[in-house]
């Protein structure tokens, strides 16, 4: 059956935490409340390099602005991350993910920051576009196809992704971008094609390697 019929157990989990504390967030106030949300670990620069509430670099990756913001990224991680998870293996998928959404989270703070922008921020699409970024690389080292996924898809999902970034308000594009350029230099370092390292055994009986 191959990878393809492993079960990507880390995703799943992934997305559950994500769930479970959009609704934690709902019961107790709303996420729609940018003041609520900073107080429950949103990310917003003063706090992080004044107070050294640097948790938020984390914390965010799992929070959502609204209902609609939580399907959506969810349904493009659920997508496309299990391919992900059985490629890298269930431990490097989850340093991955969450290396990807930090490092993205860090790019926003910097790009933000160096524009003069106090912006309350929060969400998965660092992470996920570091999704991307590591199937992108994974699909290139396989001469353009890993699983169901060709280099074309991916890359028409990138391309509108971003289009529809930069021409809405209200969208971190520097999280995007980053998470992108961090999950195929991540992708690099994670990624080893199948069968690349291989040891070969030599048959004493037939005299064949």
């Amino acid at each position: 059956m191959g990878n393809h019929g492993k079960k990507a157990y880390v995703n799943g989990a992934i997305i559950a935490v994500n769930i479970i504390y959009f609704l934690f967030l709902e019961i107790t106030g709303s996420s729609l409340n940018t003041g609520f949300m900073v107080k429950r670990g949103a990310m917003y620069a003063p706090l992080i390099l004044q107070y050294g509430e640097y948790y938020r670099l984390l914390t965010s990756v799992f929070m959502h602005f609204g209902i609609g913001h939580l399907i959506n990224n969810m349904l493009v991680l659920f997508v496309l991350g299990d391919n992900l998870e059985r490629a890298l293996g269930k431990v490097k998928y989850l340093i991955f993910y969450l290396l990807c959404g930090i490092g993205a989270n860090i790019i926003s703070l910097a790009v933000n920051m160096g524009r003069g922008y106090y912006v309350v921020s929060a969400g998965a699409s660092g992470a996920i576009f570091g999704v991307v970024g590591g199937l992108v690389y994974a699909v290139a080292v396989n001469r353009g196809r890993l699983e169901d996924l060709s280099t074309q898809q991916l890359m028409i999902l990138v391309a509108v992704t971003l289009y529809h970034g930069f021409t809405s308000t209200g969208v971190d594009n520097a999280a995007h971008v980053g998470g992108l350029l961090i999950g195929i230099f991540l992708g690099m370092i994670f990624y080893r094609k199948p069968g690349k390292n291989k040891r070969c055994i030599y048959n004493a009986e037939n005299k064949e390697w």
